[in-house]
């Protein structure tokens, strides 16, 4: 079945001519004399553009315009009259329609303002399934108590002007906490625009934020608008804050106070209403302490402080984690998912991750395509992430000590390390576990050199 039309007129001539145009077409028409008919068919039957008269008693067009984008603003409406002004035209676009066609009507430009409207239409249709889908990649994987409290501040901050200061090690997903704060904003139908301040040049930098204006300098052979410009009335992500120069700094500070600027060559002033958010993996503190950080910045972006836990404090959520990658990287590459077996989380989940969610991503990957088998066992997982299979080569050793001394240590430390990973290196716990006193567990420790290991 064709696209449907709805044709909206109060002269029963027009109606049928269109009908039969239309219908030879190939869409589906329905017919209306009058505002309320053309509401109520609307609602019954949901059309694809409705193509709506201005002029007719009771309820003219402009007002079943208004009426029909209150019931669906999705609907594509071209206006049509015979008396047609510029100030009616502009009214009626203010208003919602897609555009506005005179009496009498050509056919040739009608087909032409129809088809372009459906186009739009689904077009808009389009953006709105990738908007939707694009969703569920700026959410936060996870249920542990760390994840569920940060998603509980994002939620509380998001529809707030507030600026944002994110800090977290490399790989925890700084940035994805700033996108969904981005998307739950009241700015989320503008940009956001981000800035990697470790990758800008110091001489650079000026022109990367402002933006620059023709001939400013040699090879500025067009204009060229900043990031902040880019940016206005949407979100800007300054990621890696604490690796910008204080030379750099000392400029960003300034348009932060004022949101306003020269562009690199030209002395008009533009303004901007951008909301702030900044990462870093660093300690702006301790930063501030050895002089390489301004404290003025600081306290300006430190508004909202939250901070990314380390996968290493919430493990809970590595069974999802390991899930949505094998997902995605199965969409990616067309091929058949693999599962991990409860040995192989139990062994990831033993892990301290230094590299954080980005490691966890980059290993399943790995195990994803080097890996022949559908279930992935704990013994498939190899060292670093398997201190098991490190524990193993250890014993290996052990045996072929030429000492019993050497192989009795070898086998305690080894034995030692894993008991203390199992209760994730609590010495109270650990200690009852395995029936020697705590104080005794800690010398141990202490001579195995375990404290490395942790």
């Amino acid at each position: 079945m064709g696209r449907t039309i709805l044709v909206v007129d109060d002269e029963q001539s027009i109606l049928q001519s269109l009908e039969g145009i239309l219908s030879d077409e190939g869409f589906e028409v329905i017919c209306a004399r009058s505002g309320p008919e053309a509401l109520a068919k609307i609602e019954e039957s949901m059309p694809d553009l409705v193509l709506l008269d201005i002029w007719m008693p009771d309820m003219d067009g402009i007002e079943t315009l208004v009426k029909i984008r209150e019931i669906s603003p999705h609907i594509q409406v071209v206006m049509m009259s015979g008396h047609g002004t510029i100030e009616t035209a502009v009214k009626a676009t203010k208003l919602g329609a897609y555009d506005f066609i005179e009496k009498p009507l050509s056919l040739e430009k009608l087909l032409l303002t129809i088809n372009n409207a459906l186009d739009y239409h689904s077009l808009e249709q389009e953006i709105t399934l990738l908007k939707e889908k694009d969703k569920g990649k700026y959410e936060i994987t996870g249920h542990s108590p760390a994840i569920t409290e940060l998603k509980r501040q994002i939620r509380t901050v998001a529809p707030t002007d507030a600026w944002v200061l994110i800090s977290g090690e490399n790989g925890t997903g700084k940035e994805l906490v700033a996108r969904m704060i981005h998307r739950l904003s009241k700015r989320s139908h503008k940009p956001m625009v981000e800035v990697n301040c470790a990758a800008i040049p110091e001489e650079l930098i000026e022109s990367e934020l402002f933006g620059h204006e023709k001939g400013a300098f040699t090879g500025a052979s067009t204009m060229r608008k900043g990031k902040f410009d880019l940016a206005h009335e949407g979100t800007i992500f300054l990621d890696e804050i604490g690796d910008m120069s204080l030379k750099a700094q000392s400029k960003t500070l300034r348009i932060l106070q004022e949101q306003k600027f020269e562009r690199v060559g030209g002395s008009r002033t533009i303004k901007v209403d951008v909301r702030v958010i900044a990462a870093t993996n660093k300690d702006l503190e301790a930063e501030i302490e050895k002089g390489t950080f301004r404290e003025d910045l600081y306290f300006r972006l430190n508004v909202i402080p939250l901070r990314v836990p380390p996968l290493r404090e919430r493990v809970e959520d590595i069974p999802e984690l390991v899930e949505e990658f094998i997902q995605e990287f199965c969409l990616a590459a067309n091929v058949e998912p693999k599962i991990f077996s409860e040995g192989a989380i139990a062994v990831l989940k033993g892990y301290s991750w230094p590299g954080n969610v980005r490691e966890l991503k980059n290993l399943v990957e790995r195990m994803m395509i080097m890996n022949p088998r559908k279930i992935i066992e704990a013994k498939d997982i190899p060292p670093p992430y398997n201190k098991s299979a490190e524990g193993r080569e250890d014993l290996t050793s052990a045996l072929y000590s030429d000492s019993l001394k050497e192989a009795k240590r070898q086998f305690e430390k080894t034995f030692l390390e894993n008991k203390l990973r199992q209760y994730n290196w609590n010495i109270s716990q650990t200690a009852e576990a395995i029936g020697i006193e705590r104080s005794n567990l800690h010398k141990k420790i202490k001579s195995y050199g375990l404290e490395e290991a942790r």
